[in-house]
């Protein structure tokens, strides 16, 4: 059984992302110049959603000097695989042809996306 993971708020998630995308531990003076243009935070409230990141289990937090490296706990893509579960049973029902469907009638999916879905399920068919 998945052990429950916590959502991420969108702040947290936009910091995440940037953690993710440095593949490494990082400090948060490089997580504040990737939030550049996104978030204009002062270094207190970056380490408030550090700290809080820590605390919902997302973060391992290790000293090192004067600073702390942040290493992520859970990997992106379990990440996306949770929440997307979680959207998918909440708003659908667990009907991914729902889902689609709002997709396609809020203007949200083009039909270039169509296209890509239609030849993946095509792949998928053919692995089976």
């Amino acid at each position: 059984m998945e052990k429950a993971v916590r959502r991420l708020g969108d702040a947290e998630l936009e910091v995440m992302q940037a953690i993710w995308a440095a593949e490494a531990p990082v400090n948060s003076g490089v997580i504040q110049s990737a939030l550049k243009g996104r978030r204009s935070w002062a270094l207190p409230t970056l380490l408030t959603v550090l700290n809080r990141l820590c605390e919902k289990g997302f973060l391992s937090c290790e000293k090192q000097g004067r600073s702390n490296l942040y290493t992520p706990l859970i990997g992106e893509e379990e990440y996306r695989r949770r929440e997307g579960r979680t959207i998918l049973e909440k708003l659908y029902g667990n009907s991914v042809t729902g889902l689609v469907a709002a997709l396609y009638d809020g203007h949200s999916i083009s039909d270039g996306d169509l296209e890509d879905l239609r030849k993946l399920l095509d792949e998928w068919e053919e692995r089976r």
